[in-house]
């Protein structure tokens, strides 16, 4: 059977709803190197389109060589317009490796630093909060989400009252199963989208099997994909076409070197896809 590349592996992985966000989805606008941001929830912060995620590769332990090379990219990540930055409890040392890297670097003002909670270890959530910080070692976090909807209820009632006292900013709930993400162009976009609420798109390689898989069939990029959204590579093509849709806040892509973080961060760049191109897009990549 041939196996195709459907829309919905295109756009994949929904990560995380940022609950309680009213956003602006259709506000694109450019800070001063160049990268794409969306208007942020009721205030008058921008967030840049790219950002990046920690999941297996921030998980290196202490080892001296890995975490050096781990701070280079998220000094790069910086350098080249970053700004949220996702970790989980589960994701290992990951936590521990940002704070090193945040230790070497120092912690830029454009940092929006985005966790998790998650059940049953780890104790609740307001212990889970103050034990990632210091992991982290930062003063805040931007973004607590409940990680995978595990015991929901009990976590966004306990991280809304973090809120209100204000020792996080902003509140989610997240999902990494595939199961749970069929029909999100159809249905969990457009509620998004009329509710307000942001959405962070995880795996939008979907772990890199979609570019493996492109560069196995020896599909070629299209020349007008390049002409009408400045598409070089497969990277900026599945980008692009994510970070575009209106309901999509930003995209967390994964590496684990500073060549492919560079790449990442392009595809954050005008110009961006119209509506029409989108729909291009899509269609030339449901035909091969």
């Amino acid at each position: 059977m041939k196996h195709r590349i459907t829309r919905r592996q295109s756009l994949t992985l929904i990560g995380a709803t940022l609950a309680a966000v009213t956003l602006p989805t259709a506000s694109l606008l450019a800070n001063k190197d160049g990268m794409r941001q969306k208007a942020f929830a009721d205030t008058d912060k921008t967030l840049p389109v790219i950002g990046m995620g920690t999941w297996r590769t921030f998980n290196v332990g202490s080892d001296p060589q890995l975490l050096d090379a781990r701070t280079e990219v998220v000094k790069a990540f910086f350098e080249h317009g970053g700004g949220l930055i996702d970790s989980s409890p589960m994701y290992g040392s990951a936590p521990d490796v940002m704070g090193y890297a945040l230790e070497q670097l120092g912690t830029p003002e454009s940092l929006f630093a985005a966790e998790k909670v998650w059940s049953p270890a780890g104790g609740s959530a307001r212990e889970q909060v103050a034990e990632l910080k210091d992991r982290w070692k930062v003063e805040h976090f931007d973004l607590v989400q409940v990680h995978n909807l595990t015991d929901w209820r009990e976590h966004l009632s306990a991280l809304q009252e973090m809120k209100a006292e204000g020792i996080i900013r902003h509140v989610g709930i997240t999902t990494s199963h595939g199961r749970r993400h069929r029909e999100a162009e159809n249905r969990l976009l457009p509620l998004a989208e009329e509710q307000g609420i942001g959405v962070i798109a995880n795996r939008p390689y979907d772990g890199g099997s979609l570019i493996k898989h492109l560069k196995r069939r020896n599909a070629p990029l299209p020349e007008w994909a390049q002409a009408e959204c400045g598409c070089i590579t497969w990277a900026d093509f599945l980008l692009k076409f994510i970070v575009s849709h209106p309901a999509i806040t930003c995209a967390i892509p994964a590496t684990t070197q500073v060549e492919h973080l560079r790449e990442n961060m392009r595809a954050g760049h005008s110009p961006m896809p119209s509506t029409e191109a989108r729909q291009r897009m899509a269609a030339y990549i449901e035909s091969l």
